[in-house]
């Protein structure tokens, strides 16, 4: 599918890729990582021929089809539905074709291929897609235009994944999704049917809808077979073989490095000297392990220890319009070592309530009882934009300690992560995750016993990322998050609480109870577990056999539709052999036109009836495994 040889590419004089060769093979879902800077979006630029490398090559497989979302968002009168639907130039010039064209010959090749193409289905998918990615039904027909900046970008990816390359390039893709759109998206990429390489420094996607990891480090790309998890383990374990077998090689060359030094001016030992400067010329040097730093992420301790609860709330309603709140009926407590991640779809009130809870909006009603003396720590992606552009990180700091001498503001902006180097440079020059370093310090200066984030990992590497966590569970005061990182999550969150329909309730279950619940419903699955863990063994053991009998009637339900399937298909292989006739739409077109049209019936039944198979087959499986 894909072939970079000998590839070079450097911008204003620095090197970003140096020679760097990968084979990337039909089918593989693979993971392009390194760190911010290393070139990543570059590559993207180069494999679709938007820059040319200064040598070396990328190769395409021939006739492919290459995809990658917009880098601007659609904003025009368009319906959702209407401009993911277009994003299929194939289908859509088809179908045009289709109502001027008069050549039987053309009109079986366009029925053909607009049934192997699924042209009759295409609504549905897309639809489907658009769900998955938080838009519900009303939302599809509304005009692009009507939907901010993110929820457009959102359009962007569901019409470039509806149009199905060959190659999916997909960058950062999880930036302007929410958890729920993360978790489809995980899901979708497993089961795509051809190629892709993504960008992202999301751990938990890495993990579970890849197969293979890229990683361009050092200016070069090396592919390593399966998640991120196993890749930096495998990359943990060659850096170490790799280090031991440099310094085995280093005492070595020493050793005869100092024989050749004793004895070379002796002519009795002279060839034998000689011959170990060959053996040291001849020695194919190890390289030593280059493992960049990344600084740590600190956070303050709060100033002052707060006895518990440090917030509560009691019938509280919260929005920004008294008629229509956001959320009603909070009745809420939060204690001074609470870690509480927020769940919920974009758009239920996620960031209201962290809002709220920050003190930036005031309740329409209920009591608020806050302890005194509380310090808020409060982050937000959209911060980024408030830094003054034409300021440093230090700067920035001293405004907050214009008493102190420049040697304790540094060390200051030192802790917040940012090197030495980016210390005087001016805010709009630093990256974003530098940015989002030196927004985190500000936010949390003066040591708060609350600390609230809001998708704090979208400009951060999956290395800063570990980073904020360990900042997070070494902090000594209650944490507030918000992030489709399903990883962060899991690692710093020990309560969570659904943001769904108007209310904020804890959400009983973990992460994958959570997952679950997005893929199948509300429930999930976990009500059952709860009722099951009252039963006895016994009658774990009766409702058992009591599944397994009724699975009988559901495998009779597969094998009709398995027959149904294979008769189907023998079918258009028997009205493929009558339309190979080359004279079939000369002599008789109306026949011809007839038996395209039932192959493209017979096509379509095809589908249902696998969709219908696919739905049986796991209400069968499932239950079958509940029976145990």
């Amino acid at each position: 599918m894909l072939t970079i040889t000998d590839l070079t590419y450097r911008i204003a004089g620095r090197m970003l890729i140096d020679k760097a060769s990968v084979v990337i093979h039909d089918g593989a879902k693979v993971g392009l990582v390194g760190r911010n800077g290393t070139g990543k979006t570059t590559l993207f630029g180069l494999i679709a021929g938007d820059i040319s490398p200064e040598s070396g090559s990328v190769e395409l497989k021939r006739a492919m089809k290459l995809g990658r979302v917009a880098q601007e968002a659609p904003g025009t009168e368009q319906s959702l539905l209407d401009f993911v639907l277009a994003a299929d130039t194939e289908r859509l010039s088809l179908l045009a074709e289709a109502e001027t064209a008069t050549d039987p010959h053309r009109i079986a090749e366009i029925q053909i291929r607009l049934a192997d193409i699924g042209a009759h289905s295409a609504e549905a998918r897309a639809a489907t897609i658009l769900a998955g990615l938080g838009f519900d039904a009303a939302d599809q027909l509304r005009p692009c235009k009507d939907f901010s900046g993110g929820w457009r970008m959102r359009v962007a990816l569901a019409a470039v994944l509806f149009a199905e390359p060959d190659l999916l390039l997909l960058d950062e893709p999880t930036n302007y999704l929410d958890l729920e759109g993360t978790v489809w998206l995980q899901t979708y990429v497993q089961k795509y049917p051809h190629t892709v390489l993504l960008i992202s420094h999301d751990r938990d996607l890495l993990d579970t809808a890849v197969d293979h990891i890229c990683h361009l480090d050092q200016q070069r790309l090396t592919l390593w077979r399966g998640g991120y998890s196993s890749f930096a383990r495998q990359r943990r374990e060659k850096m170490l073989l790799q280090e031991k077998a440099r310094e085995k090689q280093e005492a070595r060359r020493k050793h005869l490095q100092s024989f050749v030094d004793r004895f070379k001016a002796k002519a009795s030992k002279a060839t034998q000297a000689q011959s170990r400067v060959k053996m040291l010329e001849r020695m194919e040097l190890i390289d030593a392990v280059v493992e960049d730093h990344v600084e740590p992420i600190t956070f303050p301790p709060p100033r002052a220890k707060i006895a518990p609860p440090i917030l509560v709330f009691d019938r509280l309603a919260v929005g920004y319009d008294p008629a229509k709140p956001v959320l009603r009926n909070l009745n809420l407590r939060i204690d001074d070592d609470d870690r509480i991640a927020l769940l919920g779809k974009n758009g239920n009130g996620k960031s209201t309530l962290a809002k709220l809870i920050a003190g930036r909006l005031e309740p329409f009603g209920g009591e608020v009882t806050r302890a005194t003396k509380i310090e808020i720590a409060y982050f937000a992606q959209h911060q980024l934009d408030e830094l003054r552009p034409a300021e440093s990180a230090v700067e920035h700091v001293r405004r907050l300690m214009p008493d102190q001498p420049e040697a304790k503001v540094r060390s200051r902006v030192a802790r917040m992560g940012l090197e030495t180097a980016k210390m005087d440079t001016p805010a709009r020059e630093l990256s974003g995750g530098e940015k989002a370093r030196l927004l985190l310090g500000l936010a949390t200066f003066h040591g708060p016993n609350l600390l609230i984030l809001d998708e704090p990992t979208n400009h951060l590497d999956i290395d800063s990322r570990e980073s904020l966590i360990e900042a997070l569970n070494t902090f000594d005061g209650a944490v507030i998050l918000i992030s489709h990182d399903r990883h962060l999550v899991e690692a710093t969150a020990d309560r969570l609480w659904l943001v769904a329909d108007g209310q904020v309730r804890p959400f009983d279950g973990d992460m994958n109870d959570y997952t679950r619940y997005v893929l199948s419903g509300p429930d999930g699955g976990r009500s059952e577990a709860r009722s099951g863990d009252r039963l006895t063994n016994a009658d774990r053991r009766r409702m058992a056999a009591e599944k397994r009998a009724q699975l009988a009637p559901l495998r009779k339900q597969i094998q009709a539709v398995e027959n149904r399937m294979e008769t189907l298909r023998k079918t258009v292989a028997k009205l493929d052999g009558a339309l190979a006739d080359p004279d079939l739409f000369t002599k008789d077109p109306a026949k011809g036109a007839k038996l395209s049209k039932e192959r493209a019936d017979a096509l379509k039944a095809i589908d249902a009836a696998e969709e219908e198979w696919l739905e049986l087959s796991g209400t069968y499986e499932a239950a079958e495994l509940e029976a145990g």
